[in-house]
């Protein structure tokens, strides 16, 4: 067994017996984040029966996902970047969900353009849950309207996503998300990576974005 599958199967069976202990029945779906890694690295996992994959770079992900996505359609590819609006029209051919949606301007190109090709792609509103100047996202304030005009322009708008602030303990970030994603009805929320993940877990992520432990640390 290949060391990816290895450890994407050691991941999943941590998560299970964390939940179980929690009394907690559902259980997220993991994004390998296969950004940077080329594709040797990947395809151990896409052989083993692995679909939901994360990149965070359009041009990259057209490069090694193009042909790979045609013979194997069932896979799932989540832009978890932050995504300009001048490449949107290529984001929307090769994704199948856009995690990083943080603007109203943003929200507006890709319903344009995925109008254009006749495509629905799936999208989380990003929310910088910490308040921080360096990160992407939009204020917890500023949600509600995003959300409602993202509905307006009828954007496909399945759940919110962060990235909590570095090396403070993440819990009460996550239940907060987990309290705001609820308080408009979503049952999708994109939260945790490899540090975090079982703490994600416990407040009810649906989406995890694992990537060095899958697949080990990037140059």
């Amino acid at each position: 067994m290949h060391n990816t599958v290895k450890n994407l199967l050691d991941i999943d069976n941590n998560i299970k017996v964390h939940l179980k202990k929690l009394n907690i029945n559902s259980k997220p779906k993991i994004i390998a984040v296969s950004k940077t890694f080329k594709i040797d690295k990947i395809l151990p996992l896409i052989e083993y029966g692995h679909i939901d994959f994360g990149e965070n770079k359009v041009q990259e992900a057209i490069e090694k996902w193009t042909d790979i996505k045609k013979t194997k359609t069932q896979i799932k590819l989540h832009m978890i970047g932050k995504l300009q609006t001048n490449k949107v029209k290529y984001a929307v051919r090769i994704f199948d969900y856009i995690h990083s949606v943080d603007s109203a301007k943003l929200a507006k190109k890709i319903a344009d353009e995925q109008n254009k090709i006749n495509k629905k792609i799936k999208v989380f509103l990003q929310i910088n849950i910490g308040d921080e100047d360096q990160k992407s996202g939009i204020n917890k304030a500023e949600a509600n309207q995003l959300v409602t005009y993202c509905k307006e322009i009828g954007l496909d708008l399945i759940g919110l996503m962060c990235i909590p602030p570095a090396n403070i303990d993440p819990n009460n970030y996550f239940e907060e998300m987990n309290r705001l994603n609820k308080s408009f009805g979503f049952e999708d929320l994109s939260m945790g990576m490899s540090s975090d993940y079982l703490i994600a877990a416990k407040h009810f992520s649906t989406y995890l974005r694992v990537g060095s432990s899958i697949f080990g640390f990037r140059n």
